[in-house]
């Protein structure tokens, strides 16, 4: 998962990038990036870490031009910690592109195979977004006859990529000379939102991840961009799109709303918040119905993402709500930290129990969801720690059984808690008293509540359907294998001419 952002305007950009990447940094916390264009020169400066240990003065005075796109990063199963994946990521022909990716493709490997052996391109790293970024250049050197770029050009590109790729990808790149372009996967699985302002001299536009990016700058949300289709502000200002996929089917991805996105955001029309608020409504419900025999006294949220739902809990059950953790708001989020023993030793140094929450009471804690279990385990034994005489946990989102693909750190099976444990099972594994999970069906009602016209969703952590449909049993065991070390790190197209040149010599 990862926060990506395109500005048009006619005032330097760098800080106004700077700035909406800040606001997108719960996206992303590995590594940082901005490029900015003037004229037809990219400048650009990137590196690991967060947004404001990245950059500094000297680094933004560098990035001049009124034109700029800009990523944070959050890795993905298998992606190297290192600056040469920080993104975006460039390429000099045809024209000269910049592009930053949020997403995962899933034919990664066979795109570069097709890159070496029939393009004749070469990627440097093991990234998909460098995979992906070669793609449209060759799509675009193919689709160039002229010698000057047209939108037309450009949409032809976009419909090679949606053609070549595979899963999910929302993406802003940058043409040199040109302008930005922006474009959505056919299944529209990664959000993208259009947000629009009239300077003193025109159009101004930004693209980004969350609405919150734009409405936080004076932009207004204009509307998201479809799937399939693929959206080009040009260097005068001019805003044109196009859908460029034979085929869409609108699926965006249920975790967003359950908790990757911020509470303020409006994604797909749909505001995250209210969403939350009415997972939180039907949670009550199960709780009434099905463990009517608790006896609980307090409603207590996991800081941040659950609060909305918690309180809405609370309010359904007539039960009190209390603040019972205090979250160190220098800790980044447990959940999108690279490795497992980093994310349980910083589960303390985030949360703090307040024991005169807790002391003497049968507490019902409530998360966003439970994923590997390490956060929950170490918050519910300071729960006991902090005097709860019983500790339920609910979830507001289903049982975590499948990995996701699709862009999130959900990769292996065995890592994840639910997969082929009962919910007593999780309970007994995490040391609660009860365990209540959200039915899929009741959290895709919750958020269906908000905004009926949209119809499905990619669900694929929770059921196990991946709506690509290119999500084979074999191609999770290759990604399992990948992430245990089982295949070597080369990139796979390297791997497999390797083992070309071996049989033919």
């Amino acid at each position: 998962m990862c926060g990506i952002v395109g500005i048009f305007s006619h005032q330097p950009v760098n800080q106004m990038l700077y700035d909406a990447l800040q606001l997108l940094q719960h996206r992303g916390q590995d590594a940082a990036g901005i490029v900015t264009m003037d004229g037809s020169m990219f400048h650009m400066h990137k590196n690991m870490g967060m947004v404001r240990d990245v950059f500094r003065t000297r680094d933004m005075r560098n990035l001049i031009g009124n034109v700029g796109i800009a990523h944070v990063r959050y890795p993905t199963a298998g992606s190297a910690a290192s600056p040469a994946e920080a993104q975006p990521f460039y390429v000099n022909s045809p024209f000269g592109i910049v592009l930053g990716h949020n997403g995962n493709l899933t034919n990664t490997e066979t795109l570069q195979q097709e890159l070496f052996l029939d393009d004749l391109r070469h990627v440097n790293t093991g990234s998909d977004s460098e995979v992906l970024l070669n793609v449209l250049a060759h799509e675009l050197q193919e689709a160039v006859h002229g010698h000057r770029l047209t939108a037309e050009d450009v949409f032809t590109a976009v419909a090679g990529v949606h053609r070549r790729c595979k899963g999910a990808y929302a993406v802003v790149a940058m043409i040199a000379g040109f302008g930005i372009l922006a474009f959505r996967d056919p299944n529209g699985i990664r959000p993208l939102t259009i947000g629009h302002m009239v300077g003193e001299a025109g159009d101004e536009w930004i693209i980004a991840s969350e609405s919150v990016a734009a409405e936080a700058m004076g932009y207004k949300v204009v509307r998201d961009v479809a799937p399939g289709e693929a959206v080009i502000v040009t260097t005068r200002g001019e805003l044109i799109s196009h859908v460029c996929a034979a085929e869409t089917r609108f699926t965006p991805c249920l975790f967003e709303y359950v908790y990757f996105a911020r509470p303020d955001s409006l994604m797909d029309g749909t505001s995250v918040y209210e969403s939350r608020l009415r997972m939180g409504e039907y949670l009550a419900e199960k709780v009434r119905r099905e463990f009517g025999h608790l006896k609980i006294d307090v409603v207590i949220p996991i800081p941040d993402t659950s609060r909305p739902s918690a309180l809405q809990l609370a309010f359904r059950l007539g039960l009190p709500y209390r603040e019972g953790f205090i979250k160190n708001r220098y800790i980044g989020r447990t959940f999108i930290m690279p490795g497992q023993a980093v994310r349980k030793r910083s589960v303390r140094q985030k949360l703090n129990a307040m024991p005169l929450e807790f002391k003497d009471k049968a507490v019902l804690l409530v998360d966003d969801s439970i994923v590997r279990g390490t956060t929950s385990k170490e918050i519910i034994q300071m729960a006991r720690d902090a005097g709860a005489t019983a500790v339920y946990f609910a979830s507001a989102s289903p049982p975590v059984r499948y990995p996701n693909v699709y862009g999130i750190d959900m990769p292996t099976r065995n890592e994840l808690l639910a997969n082929g444990r009962t919910d007593e099972q999780i309970a007994a594994e995490i040391g609660a008293d009860a365990v209540i999970y959200q039915d899929l069906a009741d959290l895709i009602a919750a958020v269906k509540s908000v905004n009926p016209a949209i119809e499905r969703f990619d669900a694929s952590c929770f059921d196990g359907c991946y709506v690509t449909g290119d999500v084979t049993e074999e191609y999770l065991a290759r990604l399992e294998g990948q992430r245990n070390g089982s295949l070597a790190s080369t990139p796979p197209a390297t791997r497999q001419l390797d083992l070309n040149l071996a049989v033919t010599s």
